[in-house]
């Protein structure tokens, strides 16, 4: 298969390796099991540290890189930025729900239960908007359906807190999915859609930390005020914005088509580091 633009293709499946690994790094060999802390705050301790999270990170930078010009941000219309915050509210979901799974599920398990979101668009496309569906798309999509399914029954290490948050953050992917392929015609570009999640998060899990007790439990955390946790915490918010920047060019300078093979490329290198992957929990 002849995949265009290979500079930003591979681009993409490098920050897009470099994004998981690093988040099941702090999820799991640091164990560091806060979302709405990892997801969206920053933290101030006694020894005047701060910790900078994902969505904060990510925002921050596309906020600079908006007003140097290097991108173009328009969320002018106020009536449109209130109709996406639904959209933005299912954001949140996939990023809380995806972290609390990632922590209990290898990296691989993960992503087969995150490709089954498929299943919830192609039928939106195919019983809601009554498109034409390809035989070969059905197959692949209940292909993906059947190996989520079948995890559960194989898995020697099954935990079911860690399936119940994958199922949670497959829902919210695929509906997702469904609100952005609605909002084509919209005059909200991706950037503007990307930025608006950033904002709705930070605000969300900020005020969300203290009642699912994620603050005070990060306060007691041992690697709170180690180098590597706030190392790799900044690394794992820049290498997000730098996917979501790369995700958004990708799009635009390709095909539908030619960005599932990229984005296929992606996880099958997760998928083909099985034998080395599996049992990291």
């Amino acid at each position: 298969m002849y995949l265009k633009r290979p500079a930003a293709g591979l681009s993409f499946c490098l920050f897009y390796l470099a994004s998981y690994f690093i988040n099941k790094y702090v999820l799991s060999v640091l164990k560091f099991t806060y979302p709405t802390l990892f997801q969206g705050v920053c933290v101030r301790g006694v020894c005047r540290r701060q910790i900078w999270w994902q969505t904060l990170v990510g925002g921050f930078l596309l906020h600079v890189s908006w007003k140097l010009g290097w991108v173009e941000i328009s969320c002018s219309s106020r009536s449109e930025v209130l109709t996406w915050l639904p959209a933005s509210a299912l954001f949140v979901g996939i990023i809380y729900a995806g972290s609390r799974a990632l922590s209990r599920l290898p990296i691989p398990v993960f992503l087969t239960v995150h490709n089954a979101a498929e299943v919830i668009t192609c039928g939106f496309q195919k019983f809601v908007q009554k498109e034409q569906t390809s035989l070969l798309k059905i197959c692949s999509v209940l292909f993906l359906l059947i190996a989520a399914g079948c995890l559960p029954l194989f898995d020697t290490q099954f935990d079911p807190d860690g399936y119940f948050w994958a199922l949670i953050h497959l829902i919210c992917v695929g509906v997702y999915k469904v609100i952005h392929k609605l909002w084509k015609t919209s005059s909200l570009s991706d950037l503007d859609q990307q930025y608006i999640n950033y904002v709705f998060s930070v605000v969300l899990l900020a005020s969300a930390s203290h009642p699912a007790g994620d603050l005070f439990g990060a306060l007691n955390f041992p690697f709170l005020y180690f180098y590597r946790f706030h190392s790799s915490c900044c690394a794992s918010g820049l290498l997000g914005f730098f996917l979501m920047l790369h995700t958004v060019k990708l799009k635009s300078i390709t095909s539908s088509w030619q960005y599932a093979a990229w984005s296929f490329l992606a996880k099958w290198h997760w998928h083909g580091s099985i034998p080395l992957m599996f049992f990291w929990p």
